[in-house]
């Protein structure tokens, strides 16, 4: 039965067929913001990156054997998928299909049936049939899978609960915090876990009650609230790992226009896991700003002071990575694209992992994070110096600099605050 307002209109994200409600505008460039729910056809273009991203990392995964040898199956959860536009695009996008079981969970049947009939209307057709494993507490036999993905109307936590996976994403409206204990439990003895938290009024410091409630945290609002936030996050995330006695490794972790993205590989070790809370504190606000293990003056935290990317993965993670992997071939476009819409979809897809593979090795270990807007009163020059001067200059020294996916122009760098300063002044 086709839901209400079928089939709209057709939007083509990444590589895959989205049907619009034909009261949902065409996409915009770089859009930005938490999109209003419209109803079952609802769809948030500002979270594409993410998606791609996810798609990304997924195809990584299989074609660099990190997550689990070449030769075994990965099984793939989109816990809360909606419309399922993310299930669909791993289903559509990420090569060596052979090896994957993709499971789309939504409560919201209506979203779930509009996701469904996309999928149906748009087949892969690659004969990739399965049939799913049965449930911890039900041993009958399910049936099998056509195309690909198993879509199932459920609640997320007892779907995890039922049955393990290797790769689960959470992208819930609001804070994922009542979701993280399920997840983590039902992650095999390695899996990767994927997390999405839109209360950013919370992890940023504006709701105080809510971040202490929810995530335990104090949060301060000034220019590195954003890197907060993700730290703030990925500590939650590790302290609930711990309890179950596993590990994060994280893969890659960025603020991304409205909400905060993480991707962390999860492992079972009793003796990492008692480890976790080296890599947890607190940053104290000062010039610079410095992480502390015991918080003083002014700070925000607690939160995950360790890396925040894995510099192989996130190394890989190229424009040109992108778009190959991603991008629209001539038979996916739809009927009434342009060479506008065509040359559209291709720089959202760049800008997806713009950055990323080249701050990869420096935010996969100790570095500072500057806000340029502050270097130059900071510097005592009154002006914003050049970041090409600055990073040649730091380059000189010996040192790296990088540009940063954030809302605010930043960089990472491996240099002390002093040489900075003194590059600044330098290069005015």
């Amino acid at each position: 039965m086709e839901p209400e307002g079928w089939p709209g209109h057709i939007w083509l994200e990444g590589r895959t067929s989205v049907h619009l409600r034909d009261h949902q505008p065409r996409p915009s460039h770089m859009p930005r913001g938490p999109a209003a729910k419209t109803g079952e056809g609802f769809l948030n273009p500002a979270m594409a990156p993410a998606r791609t991203r996810s798609v990304l990392l997924l195809a990584d995964a299989l074609e660099n054997n990190w997550l689990v040898p070449e030769d075994k199956i990965v099984r793939v959860l989109d816990a809360l998928c909606a419309t399922g536009v993310r299930p669909r695009r791993w289903r559509k996008e990420v090569p060596h299909q052979e090896r994957l079981r993709i499971t789309a969970n939504d409560l919201d049947s209506d979203a779930l049936a509009w996701g469904q009939i996309s999928h149906e209307k748009h087949p892969i057709g690659d004969g990739i049939d399965w049939i799913p494993e049965p449930s911890r507490f039900d041993a009958k036999p399910q049936d099998s899978v056509k195309d690909g993905i198993q879509w199932i109307n459920g609640d997320a936590k007892r779907l995890m609960v039922e049955s393990p996976f290797q790769w689960i994403d959470l992208d819930p409206f609001g804070s994922p915090v009542s979701f993280l204990d399920t997840a983590i439990q039902s992650i095999s003895r390695i899996g990767v876990l994927e997390v999405t938290a839109t209360d950013i009024a919370a992890l940023c410091g504006s709701a105080k009650t809510s971040a202490a409630r929810r995530y335990g945290s104090i949060g301060i609002r000034d220019a590195y609230m954003h890197d907060d936030a993700t730290r703030i996050l990925l500590g939650v995330i590790a302290r609930i790992a711990a309890m179950h006695d596993k590990s994060i490794h994280p893969i890659l972790s960025l603020f991304d226009g409205h909400h905060v993205r993480v991707s962390v590989l999860l492992k079972r070790s009793k003796e990492n896991a008692s480890n976790w809370r080296d890599k947890i504190g607190y940053r104290i606000r000062s010039e610079p700003y410095h992480f502390a293990a015991i918080p003083s003056g002014e700070f925000s935290g607690p939160m995950w002071t360790g890396p925040i990317f894995d510099a192989d993965i996130a190394g890989r993670m190229t424009a040109e990575r992108a778009l190959e992997i991603c991008a629209g071939k001539k038979e996916d476009y739809p009927e009434d694209w342009t060479d506008f819409d065509i040359e559209h979809s291709q720089r959202e897809i760049e800008r997806s992992v713009r950055h990323i593979s080249e701050s990869a090795e420096l935010l996969s270990g100790d570095h500072l994070l500057v806000a340029v807007d502050q270097i130059g009163i900071a510097a005592g020059i009154g002006q914003i110096p050049s970041l090409k001067k600055l990073k040649s200059g730091l380059e000189e020294r010996g040192y790296k600099m990088t540009q940063c996916q954030m809302p605010e122009p930043m960089f990472a760098t491996n240099a002390d605050w002093q040489t900075v300063l003194e590059v600044a002044r330098s290069a005015e």
